[in-house]
């Protein structure tokens, strides 16, 4: 079987000069839920662009499903459903009528009630776009790209905004269409729902990607599986390598006067780090430890947390 998207050496430059996508290699299997993260500026949107056919690649070389751009675009248009961080939608139309116009671009839509029954849209069929909620709004988004029957859906930060029930609603909405063999390319600015949704994912700064893997592959990857937060007063300024000289610590991050340890057997870091407090004559006012997340993965890969403009 075909990988469900790839390409090669992907390259994209713009007035000749910038370089917003730079060799990047990507393989994203058929059936699985595959998460594209990255800071903003990274070449993640003109990368997903690309591999939607809204922009010519300056050189490389992108297939999805077998086929390509150039020679299937028709036929590519058929297998991809596209839902935007922002769809704009008429709101003098009804949901039946707003998704029975997308339905009316392809050849074998799917039927129009049972795309609003599994959106939980039903009740609000006859209702105007301009009177949904916002949760509803993105629901209704997600399906006018489920109409077509698609199989590949690309969902560009779905849940952005929403209350965490309706985030919960989509991500049933998104497990349930990779249970029926769909396959899924995911942006999100949460890392608790591409953790949570993603087979595998990778992420990109400077136009390449830098780190590829499942969520808990990534996250084995800083080397220790936990962290101690920390805040000390009184100390005059304990330089970082004091506390990375800690044993069982793997790396250190400071931020905002809170010491970030990652640590691999925290019963060893823990005691330790409460002993140096106190020979340092500094007081300790916080202490927390948790487990190691795919954020502590972006921060530590980027030097920038996902958010951040």
């Amino acid at each position: 079987m075909c990988a469900a998207i790839q390409c090669r050496d992907l390259r994209k430059t713009y007035d000749g000069k910038v370089e917003a996508v730079r060799g990047l290699n990507l393989e994203i299997e058929t059936g699985e839920c595959f998460g594209l993260l990255g800071p903003n500026g990274a070449g993640k949107t003109t990368t997903i662009e690309i591999l939607e056919g809204l922009l010519e690649p300056t050189s490389g070389a992108v297939s999805i499903l077998g086929y390509t751009w150039r020679e299937n675009e028709r036929q590519l248009r058929e297998w991809l459903g596209i839902s935007l961080q922002e769809t704009r939608l008429s709101e003098k139309l009804t949901v039946r009528e707003t998704v029975d116009l997308f339905a009316s671009f392809y050849r074998e839509p799917r039927s129009t009630d049972d795309v609003l029954e599994e959106l939980q849209l039903t009740e609000k069929a006859d209702s105007w776009v301009g009177k949904l909620s916002g949760g509803q709004r993105q629901r209704l988004a997600v399906a006018t790209a489920l109409v077509c029957n698609p199989k590949i859906l690309f969902l560009d930060e779905p849940t952005t905004g929403l209350d965490p029930q309706s985030r919960r609603q989509l991500w049933d909405i998104i497990r349930e269409f990779q249970r029926s063999g769909g396959t899924v390319l995911l942006t999100t600015h949460y890392m608790d729902e591409a953790e949570r949704l993603c087979d595998r994912l990778a992420i990109v700064d400077h136009g390449q990607i830098i780190a590829e893997g499942t969520p808990q592959d990534l996250i084995e990857r800083l080397g220790g599986h936990h962290v101690v937060e920390f805040v000390v007063s009184g100390n005059n300024g304990v330089a970082l390598a004091a506390w990375r000289a800690l044993p069982s610590v793997e790396s250190v991050r400071e931020e905002d006067g809170m010491v970030a340890l990652n640590v691999k057997e925290p019963h060893l870091a823990i005691p330790a780090l409460l002993g140096a407090v106190e020979k340092q004559g500094g007081q300790l006012e916080h202490l927390t430890t948790r487990q190691a997340s795919l954020e502590d993965v972006f921060v530590r890969l980027t030097g920038r947390h996902l958010r951040e403009e």
